[in-house]
């Protein structure tokens, strides 16, 4: 599923990364048939507490979100995926990498709270990671993510991501709110600037 073919380059893709599964997870492109558990996730006000205006008012925003991100794997080969247990089963969340202003790959992961403090987030980051590396291996990796969401901060930190920025969040409701920028190597502040602006 995972392993590029036998006897392909290191560092070559195996094809699209459509399909995954981790030691405890299955990872799939999102489809159609996704979109109500997807709504239920990001309607969750749960899954906001760290910023409640992301939350989705209907199903149209959800979908609108699920677009870019199957654009995403159109475009580029690699999106975020709908993730669930590897044996099948309901959704847990989404998360993946997409490629952001054509200059990183950002990498995204939104849990269920049932499924938080698990360690879902590093395998899924991981995945992220190794396929990001090996679609586009010049470009960083970058988490983007507000300071006070502690579970998203930590899941970057171990997932071997090395905080780059923090500053205002530009655009967001709370003026007290700080925005934090992980990558996986240093970047340029016009990265920054794309990121943060």
């Amino acid at each position: 599923m995972t392993s590029p073919p036998a006897g392909a380059p290191a560092g070559s893709p195996a094809g699209p990364p459509a399909r995954v599964e981790t030691e405890r997870l299955l990872l799939t492109a999102p489809v159609e048939a996704d979109l109500a558990e997807l709504h239920a996730l990001h309607a969750d006000p749960g899954v906001w507490r760290h910023l409640p205006s992301g939350r989705h008012a209907g199903p149209e925003q959800t979908r609108a979100l699920v677009d870019g991100y199957r654009a995403d794997w159109a475009a580029h080969g690699l999106g975020p995926w709908t993730v669930r247990p590897r044996g099948g089963g309901p959704v847990l969340g989404m998360g993946g990498c997409s490629l952001r202003h054509g200059l990183a790959w950002n990498v995204y992961y939104r849990l269920a709270p049932a499924a938080w403090g698990r360690g879902y987030a590093q395998e899924v980051v991981a995945q992220a990671r190794r396929w990001a590396a090996r679609l586009r291996p010049e470009l960083p990796v970058v988490a983007y993510l507000l300071e006070h969401n502690e579970g998203s901060r930590r899941a970057a930190e171990r997932a071997g991501l090395v905080l780059v920025h923090r500053g205002p969040d530009a655009g967001n409701p709370d003026p007290a709110a700080v925005r934090l920028v992980y990558a996986d190597r240093p970047v340029d502040a016009a990265l920054l600037a794309a990121f943060t602006a």
